[in-house]
């Protein structure tokens, strides 16, 4: 690979103008943006001449096809994470998909075994990995100050923060609603400091109370004639090695704060909140708590792109592994299968391909 990898973007929306594109040229000479695609062309033109990217096109399979690529942001509506991820692999690119890794644990697991069969890199948008607060609770559990974590909350909650642009509630290209959009954040960030431990069983309930009714919106007004997603997710998930996570996700609910991202986790030595960072020990016959005095600040998005493209240069292991996104949207599929059905649901053995 050259020293300055050519990179191709598959979508024109928010994230690729907002994250992917402002953050691949703070890489410097380590990245070329060589083309843009979007099926609104127009907006793709828009972007493409404010950023001055030389290509442009309708479809991804025709910029796959015609322009030589090193590497692919995916940052289209959930729907296309799938074949637009696939198509890359096939055409010799590394991928970095925005989350949630795919619509199905079928669909993540295909993606994860094209990449190991291309040699090619694939990681997912879990940008809030790259916090400091979790970087430094991380090594905090690689060191064993929290113990075995066996317990964990899981909190994405906003009183009334329906986005009210994009496709965001909009079931059929996005699979869901706050679950699979804002809680698959917080519970890859509660997965990855516990060590991505097997899913055993979900279960899962979901609401849809206030997203239909006309009301305030703090990001906007909606469509609430047209919202087809839940509003509200809660749920449980054990592992087979006896841990759990009680989940609640929300994108509308009658709530004090106006937004809510953290994690809780329970270890048998320590606990802490990741949001911001607080351990929780007994030592010495005291219980304890311990806060940085000063944590570095950082754009989550500048540190993830610049990782990627490390990866992609220097063949090193990305920080959210294919196989991770396997495991996670496995839960998330269990959990809206699980509110279907009304009852709890045994997650497959199988899934891994």
């Amino acid at each position: 690979m050259t020293k300055t990898l050519r990179v191709g973007i598959i979508g024109a929306g928010g994230i690729a103008r907002g994250a992917h594109l402002p953050n691949y040229l703070k890489c410097g000479d380590k990245v070329e943006v060589v083309a843009l695609c979007d099926v609104i062309k127009e907006k793709a033109d828009q972007l493409a001449e404010e950023y001055n990217i030389p290509y442009v096109f309708s479809s991804y399979e025709e910029m796959l096809q015609k322009i030589e690529i090193d590497a692919v942001s995916v940052c289209t509506p959930n729907k296309v994470h799938y074949p637009a991820t696939m198509a890359a692999l096939e055409a010799g690119c590394h991928v970095l998909c925005e989350k949630p890794p795919a619509m199905t644990a079928k669909e993540a697991a295909e993606m994860a075994a094209a990449a190991e069969n291309a040699g090619k890199i694939l990681t997912y948008g879990f940008h809030f990995r790259h916090a400091p607060q979790v970087e430094v609770l991380k090594r905090f559990i690689d060191a064993g100050e929290l113990g075995e974590i066996y317990a964990a909350r899981v909190t994405a909650m906003r009183r009334r923060g329906i986005p009210g642009w994009g496709v965001f509630t909009n079931k059929e290209l996005q699979g869901g609603g706050p679950l699979i959009d804002i809680g698959v954040h917080m519970l890859d960030t509660a997965l990855y400091l516990m060590g991505y431990p097997e899913p055993d069983t979900v279960f899962g309930v979901t609401y849809q109370k206030l997203g239909t009714k006309k009301g305030v919106g703090l990001m906007g007004s909606w469509d609430w004639e047209n919202f087809s997603v839940e509003d509200m997710a809660r749920g449980m998930i054990t592992f087979k090695n006896g841990a759990s996570i009680l989940l609640e996700s929300a994108f509308a609910a009658n709530v004090e704060k106006a937004d809510e991202m953290n994690v809780n986790l329970m270890g048998d030595k320590g606990g802490a909140d990741v949001f911001p960072l607080k351990i929780y020990q007994e030592k010495h016959d005291t219980l304890v708590d311990m806060t940085p005095t000063l944590l570095p600040k950082r754009d989550y998005h500048e540190l993830e792109l610049k990782r990627f493209v490390e990866a992609c240069l220097d063949g090193n292991v990305p920080l959210s592994t294919s196989r991770q996104g396997v495991y996670l949207q496995q839960i998330i599929n269990g959990l809206y299968e699980s509110a279907r059905k009304g009852e709890a649901v045994k997650l497959s053995k199988n899934v891994l391909v």
